[in-house]
């Protein structure tokens, strides 16, 4: 057992229990603030979530395509390196240096034949394991590192690692089920509707911070609700409205789900509909009349696919634009988003073109993306400047939690609490 496991499996649970870390008459509907402001619920989070028994999203396998190819990124808030070595193999370990704990790799990404740390130039191979060290023997012979220190002991933290349909995944934990049973049947067809076989290609990157807590990303897009109140770009042009075939997918075990909709004519909404929908604006155009074209080219009835897949990855699929969206929390207020944006190798330039105009729909300063980034930074100064309050998602109480085929349902919220309630040991 590594000293990590040891403390891991010694959280001060009578700590908890001090700090009454009760959930209100264990009602689901009601959320308390300290699932979203507490510094030791966090920590716990990484070791029981991040850390623990999950499928991490680390990088599309187009990132890393040849020998040597490497992408910095993360499993939680611990850097890691993604790497592919000569023999093909895509692995994934820690970026910090075993022997004074340096971040050995400074580069976003590139292609090295091995890693140097740059403070004593410890040198580790593609696979993380420790293969040079300087005045090993000493100099003069005097110094050095013990006789008895063996390389082999004191290589990278690595991670377990699996691949699906081009994505690349890693894992603390080395007993995880292949990533079919960890998403489930039903999230598992949604997302190999996006990741159909084709060849990925990469577009581009964003990268930005968001000043809330990184669940209340995983409830925005599990919340139906609010995309048809909030967002007048998506209900003015018919992309997730009232009245839409629709369905907010839950999996079985609550921690992933899919927002989908086919897109419709707003503009044959009923009257009460569109009062409803105070976001919908009569008469608004697009100058660029293109943006709204939609080339059918997946398997799938929905135009638009929002997927959850627990605890860091979003699978953006809206109309032709395509992205991954990887979640990076840096406490409890504050996460970091890393946006990648991808077509297919057998895209032609007018289909790159397309897939990049309609890529303004997201994003830090997306016509969507804007307003998501407010409005949780909104939740969060609610809870920091008025403290020791709680959240309401009752909506829908004919579904508990799980799979709702109504926009105006919290269900899949409620589900997602019940299985970090079960992850978190509370």
């Amino acid at each position: 057992m590594t000293l990590r496991d040891a403390l891991q499996n010694t959280l001060p649970n009578a700590d908890f229990a001090q700090n009454n870390y009760v959930w209100p008459n264990d009602d689901l509907s009601v959320i308390p603030d300290w699932v979203y402001t507490d510094q030791k619920i966090y920590e716990r989070e990484i070791e029981r979530i991040f850390h623990g028994h999950t499928w991490n999203f680390v990088a599309l396998e187009a990132e890393v395509p040849n020998a040597g190819d490497f992408i910095r990124s993360n499993v939680g808030p611990t850097p890691v390196v993604v790497a592919r070595a000569p023999d093909g193999s895509i692995n994934v370990f820690e970026n910090r240096c075993a022997h004074r704990a340096s971040e050995f790799c400074r580069e976003l990404n590139g292609n090295a034949r091995a890693f140097i740390c740059p403070y004593h130039q410890w040198t580790y191979d593609l696979k993380g394991n420790l293969v040079g060290i300087p005045f090993r023997r000493g100099a003069a012979g005097k110094g050095g590192m013990p006789a008895d220190f063996d390389t082999h002991d004191h290589g990278l933290r690595k991670l377990a690692v699996t691949t699906h349909r081009g994505v690349v995944f890693a894992s603390y934990a080395d007993d995880m089920e292949s990533f079919a049973d960890y998403l489930g049947p039903d999230v598992l067809r949604e997302f190999e509707a996006t990741f159909d076989g084709r060849k990925l290609k990469v577009l581009g990157h964003y990268r930005h911070s968001l000043p809330g807590n990184w669940k209340l990303y995983h409830e925005n897009l599990k919340d139906p609700y609010h995309a048809t109140l909030l967002h007048t770009f998506l209900v003015t042009f018919g992309l997730l409205v009232v009245g839409n075939r629709s369905l907010m997918l839950a999996d079985k075990s609550g921690r992933h789900g899919v927002m989908a909709s086919a897109k419709s004519d707003a503009k044959a909404l009923s009257g009460d509909a569109k009062k409803e929908m105070r976001a919908y604006k009569e008469g608004l155009t697009l100058r660029e009349k293109r943006f709204m074209d939609f080339v059918e080219e997946f398997d799938s009835p929905w135009s638009v696919t929002m997927a959850t897949i627990w605890p860091n990855l979003i699978v953006q699929r809206e109309m032709n634009t395509l992205g991954v969206r990887q979640i990076v929390p840096d406490g409890p207020h504050e996460f970091i988003m890393k946006w990648t944006m991808f077509g297919f190798d057998g895209d032609d330039e007018e289909m790159t073109r397309h897939r990049l105009r309609q890529g303004n729909l997201m994003g830090p300063a997306g016509f969507l993306g804007l307003e998501d980034n407010e409005a949780i930074k909104f939740v969060q100064d609610g809870m920091r400047r008025v403290p020791g309050g709680t959240h309401l998602v009752k909506l829908d109480p004919q579904t508990p939690s799980g799979t709702a085929d109504t926009l105006i349902s919290e269900a899949a919220i409620r589900a997602m609490y019940k299985h970090w309630r079960e992850a978190m040991a509370l």
